[in-house]
């Protein structure tokens, strides 16, 4: 593969898709491959899944792999996992993946690349300030990208809101649960975006997930301080910030070798010169 593709993974509640990403454009340079996610998503099945849908593009060694998923990782550790099995809590997601793929990965938070994705190609391209995302579907997920630096792992899905989680009347999926037509939902969001704002003040605000694709139906009713605007990379999102994060990291310990080597040689030559 180019110098100039990486592969990105998204895992989800239902589907598990990966498409090789042009770095330069964040356009897919093949068509996304999806296999639905087993059930019960336990580390191991889930393992092979991924393991299936990266074989499926046949990358080189050097090729860059991000997987995102949905749930807080920490040092490649996974914390909390909302829609996939409950046994993933504190099992290495990086070591799992490189287990079964036979290739390093990069792991991270799907909110998070889907935000990443926004900002280095879609809706918030390489805006300077704080941006922050929603995704409105089967729950809340958030990102924000300061300046160009993510701030990994906010769950501000989970922000608590008049006593209840605000996913539970902000996601998408409340309006099919509690009834809610447009105008009985956009209340919700309305408060739950105007909470964003007192405790983060951002630039910027996108919304992303399905229902991004009827932005037209609830953003402009929206009373916020920032502009607020849909998504443009949609279902991609994830895929293409998971490739840009795994292009990223690689660079980044890339450029951390070539630094302790340095170190080492002048340690080395120092050491030399004493004998």
């Amino acid at each position: 593969m180019s110098k100039h593709i990486a592969i990105g993974v998204d895992i989800g509640g239902t589907g598990i898709k990966a498409a090789p990403v042009n770095l330069k454009t964040g356009k897919f340079t093949e068509d996304r491959y999806r296999i639905p996610t087993p059930q019960p998503a336990t580390p191991e099945s889930v393992g092979k899944t991924v393991a299936k849908c990266i074989a499926r593009f046949e990358p080189s060694r050097k090729t860059p792999i991000g997987v995102a998923f949905p749930g807080v990782i920490q040092h490649g550790v996974v914390k909390t996992a909302a829609n996939v099995d409950d046994s993933w809590i504190g099992t290495d997601l990086r070591q799992v993946i490189r287990d079964y793929a036979g290739h390093d990965v990069h792991v991270l938070n799907d909110a998070d690349a889907a935000g990443y994705g926004e900002f280095l190609y879609g809706a918030a391209h390489k805006r300077d300030g704080s941006v922050f995302l929603a995704t409105l579907g089967t729950g809340v997920g958030t990102a924000m990208i300061v300046d160009g630096t993510l701030v990994p792992n906010l769950e501000l899905g989970h922000l608590e809101i008049d006593g209840h989680d605000a996913e539970d009347y902000a996601a998408e999926s409340a309006r099919d649960r509690h009834d809610l037509d447009w105008d009985g939902w956009i209340p919700h969001l309305q408060r739950y975006f105007t909470e964003i704002e007192r405790l983060l003040w951002p630039d910027l605000i996108i919304v992303g997930g399905g229902i991004s694709k009827s932005s037209h139906m609830f953003l402009p009713r929206l009373t916020l301080r920032a502009p607020i605007i849909p998504a443009e990379l949609l279902n991609g999102a994830g895929i293409v910030g998971a490739a840009a994060a795994a292009h990223a990291a690689d660079k980044r310990e890339k450029e951390r070798a070539k630094e302790q080597a340095k170190r080492d040689e002048k340690a080395a030559k120092k050491s030399g010169k004493k004998s």
